[in-house]
């Protein structure tokens, strides 16, 4: 199957902003201490796999903020005011992280990022198993629709 057009590209990002808000509406009330462990692959031995979709989703999210060389920059915390987080050794942090430890690119975090929480979370009631892999599964129908083998998920450092 060839690579979606560009009108399709479109239409498949609105899509996945659909499953994003289904996916925030099932986790409402959840609180988050901002602590960033969660995009600590190293430390929760858990990294976020990703479809074409939501790496177009990021990528684009990387050029709004003035794209890759840019982002090098402040991930690296050359730009004044940023601070970087200390660094542990074989940590693995999430690439998407900012110079301040917050993520960058937040409102187009992939469906991992917004379903996972660290212990320190407290939820606002029980999400089912089976309405996550709901979510999974339309997100991988988008993905398959967007380019051949889309839907097969990769860890998002490899991805990126």
């Amino acid at each position: 199957m060839p690579r979606a057009i560009p009108d399709q590209t479109t239409d498949l990002l609105a899509e996945l902003a659909a499953v994003y808000r289904d996916a925030d509406a099932l986790y409402a009330g959840w609180t988050c201490p901002a602590s960033t462990e969660c995009c600590r692959f190293g430390m929760t031995g858990r990294e976020p796999y990703v479809t074409s979709i939501e790496l177009l989703a990021v990528r684009r999210a990387i050029a709004a903020r003035g794209g890759a060389r840019a982002w090098k920059k402040a991930a690296s915390g050359s730009i004044a005011g940023r601070v970087t987080l200390p660094v542990v050794r074989d940590e693995r942090t999430c690439p998407l992280l900012d110079g301040a430890g917050r993520c960058a690119v937040y409102a187009a975090r992939p469906l991992g990022c917004r379903t996972f929480f660290c212990d320190r979370a407290e939820p606002a009631g029980k999400v089912k198993q089976r309405e996550v892999n709901a979510l999974v599964r339309r997100i991988q129908e988008i993905a398959a629709r967007h380019e051949p083998d889309g839907d097969k998920g990769r860890p998002l450092t490899r991805a990126l």
